[in-house]
């Protein structure tokens, strides 16, 4: 089945551009204004204008058969008058086939076409955008290779596909084929190097496998991953790599006869809304509903059972037991699917061919924020308002009813003096509520950290809200030189407890009423030898202290939710945290984003870590999770350095513990708290 039909022409793009302003989205919907279109003026392939969630109006140009992308005029100027994104897949390569004397091994599947796109983050291989210039620009789209029936021929490979620009070509490479069965040992039961690699047919003798390139994992060039290696006996045939991962590793022999599923496509978000199937652009994803895969790899086949499923993105499923192999998936450069066992002369699956995609801004959407209140950004289809002093939520008359997304953290706890323990981190809460009506307005207040100064009842944080019903207590206070922690939403060090429940680890669970919070750690010793816990963290207690000289850390922090992981709000908003994440669950890598990591404790004496780190930290000098450090131990002398670092302002993090020998008045502050709302633009 072909591509759904497109817009074509300025009258679509006007009437397109004046639906965007009149929808649901926050842009007025009273009086829609007309927004200008800018940008070049193309032709070729099937055209498609839409509105992205970052507030771009794309134009693009969708390629599932070889012609020509012709430039006729460029943008009268601005930010996109003469480049181009792209998206360039090769065709998959094709099943491998089934030897009509061999009943119990099946057969290797196609490796997916080559993937390279100038959309970041996806593949090692990204490109920037393309120059462009008036001239025409050839597209070449590459077929799938062939399934093989033949006795003793691996499936063919796909063909390359390319794109012309201003200066040189972007080339995908071809689909490795799938490896046949053989009863003796043969180079045809090793599947065929490509963009991704064709899996091993399955055999007595060892099969093989192929790799897209010499080092899939780290080559800045990659296009695919490897196919599956069949290791020997007999056994089932082997998945194609795909451009997200390798097809599916076969355990070392004996293994059952279930086929190797293939290697994972990946999404590119280049031609239209990926919620919408524009049928022949890219394949759907069962585990979102979302469309735009690429390049997955096929599955292989099975030789008494069914066959093995092909990686998202387009990979033919495997033969099962006395059928072929399927194909892959039009127009996404799948891999096919590899033959079936106990079938003679059973055949290996099409690989599909390729596609190209380009696309280019033509205008913007200015986004309108549906309330007031704080600072005001928008970020993957969002608009977020971020408070970092109390005020006021207040809805326009454009807003509809909706569920608001909000993160709400009370303030900070302050570290003890005198070889004290950490402040505790205020609590964590994060969920959604409704907001109905225009005019509606909600109090928001922020949590104070506790002060330095010795003024009676000023060392907790103070509580943060959303309403007030949506409240997050502040952190308890460290413990004072041999005293003891107070609660709150995480406990000071020295025995301070946490009313919030503990994390779980999990960022996609939901947060009890009372947040995430943790106990304080205890302190060690007396006299001289005393140091302090550190204070709980919203991800985790603070650490015990270790006499004579080992301070505790504070506790761990937790990162935001993703929705308020703006790359330009990444210096600003939270504090470092770990680059590893702990669990899958919703951290990223980046070491950003963290909040509510507790104070560190400190000790009288020097050693290996006299002043315990914030947050959990790996390095003192490093605050973690807005947590401060705690002054590092050198009695009797107070050095430079013996006082407790304040928690980072608008994180919650406890503050760190001053150093024993020196003025109580040296514990470190705790950091104010922080309300965020998010709700769709």
């Amino acid at each position: 089945m072909g591509i759904k039909a497109f817009n074509h022409g300025d009258d679509f793009v006007n009437k397109f551009v004046k639906a965007i302003a009149s929808d649901s989205t926050g842009i007025d919907a009273v009086s829609p204004a007309a927004i200008p279109i800018d940008g070049m003026t193309a032709t070729g392939g099937i055209i498609n204008d839409y509105s992205h969630p970052d507030g771009k109006i794309y134009r693009a140009h969708i390629f599932t058969s070889s012609g020509a992308f012709q430039v006729t005029e460029l943008g009268s100027g601005g930010d996109y008058d003469s480049s181009i994104d792209y998206l360039v897949v090769a065709g998959g390569g094709g099943g491998g086939s089934q030897y009509a004397g061999n009943y119990y091994s099946a057969a290797g599947a196609g490796g997916a076409g080559g993937l390279r796109t100038s959309l970041p983050g996806i593949m090692p291989a990204t490109s920037d955008l393309l120059p462009v210039a008036v001239a025409s620009y050839t597209v070449t789209i590459g077929a799938g290779g062939g399934g093989s029936r033949a006795h003793n021929v691996r499936g063919s490979d796909g063909v390359d596909s390319s794109l012309q620009y201003n200066g040189g070509t972007i080339t995908s490479n071809a689909g490795g084929g799938g490896g046949t069965v053989n009863n003796s040992v043969d180079p045809s039961t090793v599947g065929n190097p490509g963009g991704s690699g064709g899996g091993g047919g399955g055999n007595n003798p060892p099969g093989g496998d192929s790799q897209g390139n010499a080092n899939p994992n780290s080559d800045p060039t990659r296009q695919g991953y490897a196919g599956t290696d069949i290791h020997g006996n007999s056994g089932a045939g082997g998945g194609g790599g795909g451009a997200g991962g390798a097809g599916v590793p076969a355990p070392a022999s004996p293994y059952g006869p279930t086929g190797f599923a293939g290697g994972p496509g990946v999404q590119v978000d280049i031609a239209g809304p990926t919620s919408t199937d524009f049928t022949g652009v890219g394949a759907k994803n069962p585990a979102n509903n979302q469309y735009q895969y690429f390049a997955g790899g096929g599955g292989g086949g099975s030789y008494s059972g069914d066959g093995a499923a092909g990686g998202v993105g387009g990979g033919g499923q495997g033969g099962p037991a006395s059928s072929d192999g399927s194909n892959g998936q039009f127009s996404t450069g799948g891999g096919g699917g590899g033959a079936g066992g106990n079938n003679p002369g059973g055949k290996g699956g099409q690989g599909a061919s390729g596609i190209v995609v380009v696309r280019y801004q033509i205008g913007s959407v200015a986004a309108a924020a549906r309330a007031t209140g704080g600072s005001i950004s928008f970020y993957g289809g969002k608009t977020i308002h971020t408070f970092t002093g109390s005020g006021t939520f207040t809805t326009e008359p454009n807003w509809s009813n909706t569920n608001v997304e909000y993160v709400v953290i009370g303030g900070g706890g302050a570290g003890g003096g005198n070889a004290g323990a950490g402040g505790g981190a205020g609590a964590y809460r994060k969920g959604t509520t409704p907001v109905s009506g225009t005019g509606t307005s909600v109090d928001v207040q922020i949590g104070a950290g506790g002060t330095k100064s010795l003024s009676p009842g000023t060392f907790s944080g103070t509580p943060s809200f959303f309403g007030p019903p949506i409240t997050a207590p502040g952190g308890g206070m460290g413990a004072p030189s041999n005293g003891g922690g107070t609660a709150g939403g995480s406990g000071g060090g020295n025995g301070g407890n946490g009313t919030g429940d503990d994390f779980p680890g999990n960022l996609a669970d939901s947060v009890p009423s009372n947040g995430w919070g943790h106990n304080g750690g205890s302190g060690e010793g007396s006299g001289a030898s005393r140091c302090g816990g550190g204070g709980g963290g919203a991800g985790a207690a603070g650490q015990n202290a270790s006499e004579p000289n080992e301070g505790g850390d504070g506790g761990a922090g937790i990162q935001l939710p993703s929705t308020f992981r703006n790359p330009v709000s990444a210096t600003s908003l939270g504090g470092a945290g770990p680059t590893s994440a702990p669990t899958p669950n919703g951290f990223d890598t980046s070491g950003k984003y963290w909040v509510a990591g507790g104070g560190g404790g400190s000790s009288h004496n020097s050693g290996p870590n006299p002043g315990g780190s914030g947050g959990a930290g790996s390095n003192h000098a490093t605050p973690y999770a807005g947590g401060g450090s705690g002054g590092v131990g050198d009695y009797p002398n107070c050095p430079a350095n013996g006082r407790g670092d304040d928690g980072a302002e608008n994180t919650g993090g406890g503050g760190g513990a001053g150093s024993g020998g020196c003025p109580e008045t040296y514990n470190g502050g705790g950091g104010s708290g922080l309300v965020l709302i998010a709700y769709p633009t």
